[in-house]
């Protein structure tokens, strides 16, 4: 038995990291070259073209990609499928930039970034199949910092050495992605919660409202790639290597919280950072320092932002039964914010508009998120009970849960069953786990759920765990 465990427990870590590595590669090849990418900058500077264009292509490209993924792959396996096929596609694309431009550059562009949006949003089925529970955040930070780290090396090879051999390097990157992607099985790894519909209805308003935020917030990105990067770009050395420490820094901080500590006050923090950044662009010179400040505040507030929705997305997965589509939405408004910030940043170029004037539109993307974040901290708390509220009562004495229990009204009095039902929902189980926990069928559980929820008059888990949360709040006052 203790060997079967075992090697269960192996199976799993193998496949997680399996996983994580491919996409890691995947991304990789993404930032060096198909999405803002320093590569396919080199090259079309080296050829003296004109970079807009091609950039906002491939930047729509990649948004279709991300946000119709959902509506054709519905499962485990075509997920794989398409993330396979997604990356020798993206590998035969890319061939067309060893050789003079034509206008295979910009199909290229544009068939590489729909078909690697795909892969990206298929992830998301992988995600929810090979990450343990409550370790989203770990998962979703790895891909993140080692994707960064693969490509500040392909960065520095094609910034400083040659554009093509950078380009060889970002395809080998997709090569060495499709191998660990390849390998990986096509059946999750860890068991799936059940979820009712209640629970399944409930995840619309926090999923809309995490989508305005994201869009809002990453306006400012766009703002960055077209305002305050083009003004370094004399800086290439130092820009090659460090652009992306900052960003790594911040995730491998966030990822090592403690979980009592509270990251929605870090949020914070992060716009104050974008403030910073800006007024810092606004105020400084254009110099080697200069440049380390801004970049230090502005690439640390995205990695903070960044952490934030991939791993909110993450454990929203729970709560959906296509994966591609929830995650490949979630990320494709990350997309948007890009694009239009994109788009805003070349007219104030054009127009020439001072960089005052930049700050106070950043500025004011800032402050409209943070009229948003209270009430999409509240939405995202309700949905993702282990994310708090269940953290919080599982920190609690049985006595005091027993207390607060007691003390929350309901219509009718519970039976010790329903009682015993109920304490287990709020350590977090399934129905399944409740099930085999008590020696009862899972439609028996179901049963006493459904009872539990009319006697406190309540639709849904996030809506009793709402109400356990406040009776404790009362209880203190």
């Amino acid at each position: 038995m203790h060997e079967v465990m075992h090697s269960n427990r192996w199976k799993s870590i193998s496949t997680r990291r399996l996983s994580t590595a491919g996409f890691s590669f995947l991304f990789a090849y993404i930032l060096s070259f198909q999405f803002e990418g320093q590569v396919l900058y080199s090259l079309l500077n080296m050829q003296e073209i004109d970079t807009s264009g091609y950039i906002m292509a491939a930047i729509i490209a990649h948004f279709a990609g991300l946000s119709t993924c959902g509506f054709f792959v519905k499962s485990q396996t075509a997920a794989k499928n398409m993330m396979m096929s997604g990356m020798i596609l993206c590998l035969v694309a890319t061939i067309p930039f060893f050789f003079t431009p034509s206008t295979l550059w910009m199909g290229s562009l544009i068939i590489g970034g729909f078909t690697n949006g795909c892969a990206v949003a298929a992830w998301g089925y992988f995600l929810r199949a090979f990450t343990p529970k409550n370790e989203c955040i770990k998962t979703c930070a790895d891909v993140l910092i080692y994707s960064n780290i693969i490509m500040i090396v392909v960065n520095v090879v094609a910034m400083n050495r040659s554009p093509l051999v950078g380009l060889v390097l970002s395809m080998l990157c997709l090569v060495i992605g499709a191998v660990f992607i390849w390998v990986l099985p096509a059946e999750s790894t860890y068991e799936q919660k059940i979820l009712n519909n209640n629970v399944r209805g409930s995840i619309r308003n926090p999923m809309i409202l995490l989508c305005i935020f994201v869009f809002i917030i990453t306006i400012n990105s766009g703002l960055m790639y077209q305002v305050i990067n083009p003004a370094f770009e004399h800086l290439t050395g130092f820009v090659s290597w460090y652009w992306a420490v900052p960003y790594i820094i911040a995730l491998a901080i966030m990822r090592n919280l403690p979980t009592k500590v509270r990251r929605s006050i870090i949020l914070y923090l992060g716009m104050a950072m974008i403030v910073g950044a800006f007024i810092s662009f606004m105020m400084l010179g254009r110099n080697a320092f200069d440049y380390f400040i801004v970049d230090t505040l502005m690439l640390g507030a995205c990695g903070i932002f960044d952490l934030f929705w991939w791993s909110i997305l993450g454990e929203m997965l729970d709560y959906t039964d296509n994966s591609a589509m929830l995650f490949g939405i979630g990320l494709s408004s990350n997309v948007l914010g890009v694009l239009c910030g994109g788009f805003i940043g070349l007219f104030v170029t054009s127009i020439g508009l001072p960089d005052a004037e930049v700050t106070v539109i950043a500025l004011t993307m800032v402050c409209i998120t943070l009229v948003m974040l209270p009430p999409l901290n509240n939405q995202l708390v309700l949905l993702l009970k282990n994310h708090a509220y269940l953290a919080v009562y599982g920190n609690m004495s049985q006595s005091q849960q027993t207390d607060i229990i007691r003390h929350i009204k309901t219509l009718d009095p519970l039976t010790v069953r329903e009682q015993e039902v109920l304490q287990l929902i709020l350590s977090g189980k399934s129905n399944r786990e409740i099930a085999e926990l008590l020696f009862i069928s899972e439609s028996t559980v179901k049963t006493h759920a459904r009872n539990i929820f009319s006697k406190y008059d309540v639709g849904s888990r996030a809506e009793l765990i709402s109400t356990l949360l406040k009776n404790q709040v009362h209880s203190k006052l």
